[in-house]
C-alpha cells in the first residue's frame, strides 16, 4: 500500500514538472515587428520556435553603428572625439592639446574611418581619460546628436529575442567604454555584452594600450570565441565589415540595410564580384530595412573634419 501511495505521488509530480514546462515554453511569444514584411515575421518566428528546446546558451550578436542604429550622416564614435576636440584641445597650445590634435590630424589624413589603424587612433585620442569620462563622453554625444536613432524595428527584435531566453551582445569597432552606457541604456543589456576596442586601463585612466582582438573585419569574429565563448544562433550586421562574423552564425543571418552599389573586388574574398546584398541574397540571409536618414536640425562637428559621410537609407 505504501509503495502504491509512494508511486502515485512520484508520477504526479512528473505530471505538474512537465506542465510547468509546457507552459513556460508557450509563454515564449514572438511578436511581429510591425514595419517588416509577413514573410519576415513569419521566418524571424519559425526560427526562433525551433530554438525552444535548446538547453545549452541561446547567443545573438549584432554590429553595432547601422545595425542597432543609425549610422547616417556619420559615426557616432567619431563625432563624440571630433566634438571633443573642438571643444578642449583645437587651437590650443599646451603639449596635451597639441598631442591630441595630432592624432586627429593622422587620423583625418588617413581617411578610412573603418579601417584597423584609424579605429585603433579612436582608442589613443581618448587615451588618459577615466572610463566613467569616456562613458559619459558618449552617452552625451548619444543623446544630443543620436536620440531616437536607435531602430525601433532592432529594439523590437531584440525584445523577442528576450524572450526567447537568448544572451544579446552587441560587437563594436569603436572604444567599448564610449559605446557602453547608451547601447547598454537603449537595449536593455548588460554593459559587459556591448564589445568594443579595449584599451587597457592604467591606475584608474585608458592607456593607448590596446587588448587583441579588435572587433574589426575579421576581428569580429574573433572576439565571439574570446569573450562571448559560444557560438552564436543568430548573427546581424550590415557592412562588408561584418562579413567574416555572420559567417559564424550557426542559424539565422541578419542583414540591415546591405549596400546594393558597390561590387566588391578580389580583396573581399568570397564577396568578389557582389555588392554586399546580392553576396547574403545568395547565401539566404534575412535582408531587412530600417530607416536611416540625416537629422537636418542636427549639426555635427565631424563635418568640419572632412570625413566622409555614410549613406543614408530612407524608409521605402
Amino acid at each position: 500500500m505504501l509503495r502504491s501511495i509512494s508511486n502515485r505521488f512520484f508520477y504526479a509530480i512528473l505530471v505538474l514538472l512537465n506542465v510547468f514546462a509546457a507552459g513556460s515554453i508557450c509563454a515564449q511569444q514572438y511578436r511581429p515587428i510591425a514595419t517588416w514584411p509577413d514573410e519576415t515575421n513569419v521566418r524571424i518566428e519559425e526560427f526562433l520556435n525551433t530554438t525552444l528546446t535548446v538547453t545549452d546558451r541561446k547567443v545573438a550578436v549584432f554590429d553595432c553603428d547601422g545595425t542597432v542604429f543609425g549610422q547616417a550622416p556619420y559615426y557616432l564614435a567619431d563625432e563624440a572625439l571630433y566634438d571633443y576636440a573642438d571643444k578642449n584641445y583645437k587651437n590650443r597650445k599646451d603639449k596635451e592639446s597639441r598631442q591630441k590634435m595630432a592624432i586627429l590630424d593622422r587620423m583625418v589624413k588617413d581617411g578610412n574611418n573603418v579601417g584597423k589603424p584609424y579605429v585603433e587612433d579612436r582608442v589613443h585620442f581618448l587615451s588618459g581619460m577615466t572610463p566613467e569620462e569616456i562613458a559619459t563622453l558618449g552617452y552625451d554625444c548619444y543623446m544630443r546628436s543620436y536620440k531616437g536613432k536607435m531602430y525601433p524595428e532592432m529594439k523590437a527584435l531584440i525584445s523577442n529575442l528576450k524572450e526567447y531566453g537568448f544572451e544579446v551582445w552587441i560587437l563594436t569597432a569603436s572604444p567599448e567604454f564610449l559605446y557602453q552606457r547608451f547601447v547598454a541604456s537603449e537595449l536593455g543589456i548588460p554593459v559587459t555584452h556591448v564589445l568594443g576596442v579595449k584599451g587597457v586601463v592604467k591606475n584608474g585612466v585608458m592607456s593607448d594600450e590596446i587588448i587583441m582582438p579588435i572587433p574589426q573585419d575579421d576581428g569580429k569574429a574573433q572576439v565571439i570565441p574570446t569573450y562571448i565563448k559560444a557560438v552564436p544562433l543568430i548573427v546581424g550586421g550590415n557592412s562588408r565589415g561584418d562579413m567574416d562574423m555572420l559567417n559564424e552564425s550557426r542559424g539565422l543571418k541578419i542583414v540591415v540595410n546591405p549596400d546594393d552599389v558597390t561590387v566588391r573586388g578580389k580583396e573581399d574574398g568570397p564577396m568578389s564580384g557582389h555588392t554586399v546584398k546580392s553576396y547574403w541574397e545568395k547565401e539566404g540571409a534575412l535582408i531587412v530595412h530600417c530607416n536611416d536618414i540625416r537629422d537636418k536640425n542636427v549639426s555635427f562637428k565631424t563635418a568640419d573634419f572632412k570625413i566622409r559621410t555614410n549613406l543614408e537609407n530612407p524608409k521605402k
